[in-house]
């Protein structure tokens, strides 16, 4: 059994909409061969609780208006570090940086076919890499230079 048209048409739209609002490393599989329950799921990520809800948020409004799709359950949205959206079809997951390298949900569906998304949301892939070398480099960049001496720390 594969992904539905119903579900891979969900999966696009939630793609686009999460890559519209800067999400990381946006991934789907079709789980429909291991999961009775739903056909595919959608990873994807963001560097702080904030724009994890701004990104759940569009992909809600956009599944809505342009596939009149209302989620059946929406978990998670009050802390802002993992929000799960259910739409029986298709599950989204959006994810803090920090929880997404935790529970590593890729390692778990590493075996599941991965399905096409958009081209913005595939050039995703690495951002948060990137964004999480970048932020380090910046916090080393910032470091007190009277912490060294002769080209030690300290």
């Amino acid at each position: 059994m594969t992904a539905t048209d119903r579900s891979l048409e969900l999966i696009e739209t939630a793609a686009q909409a999460a890559a519209d609002k800067l999400a990381h490393d946006i991934v789907a599989y079709d789980v429909s061969d291991v999961l009775a329950i739903t056909d595919a799921f959608l990873l994807a990520s963001a560097p702080n609780d904030r724009q994890v809800k701004g990104i759940v948020d569009e992909i809600e409004e956009r599944l809505l208006k342009e596939l009149s799709a209302k989620p059946a359950r929406r978990e998670g949205e009050r802390d802002g570090r993992w929000v799960l959206l259910d739409y029986v079809d298709i599950v989204v997951h959006v994810q803090h940086s920090e929880e997404r390298v935790f529970y590593a949900l890729e390692r778990l569906w590493k075996d599941c076919p991965e399905l096409e998304l958009p081209e913005d949301a595939e050039a995703t892939r690495g951002k948060g890499a990137e964004h999480a070398n970048a932020a380090d480099a910046g916090e080393r960049d910032a470091a007190d230079p009277s912490d060294e001496l002769d080209g030690e720390l300290r």
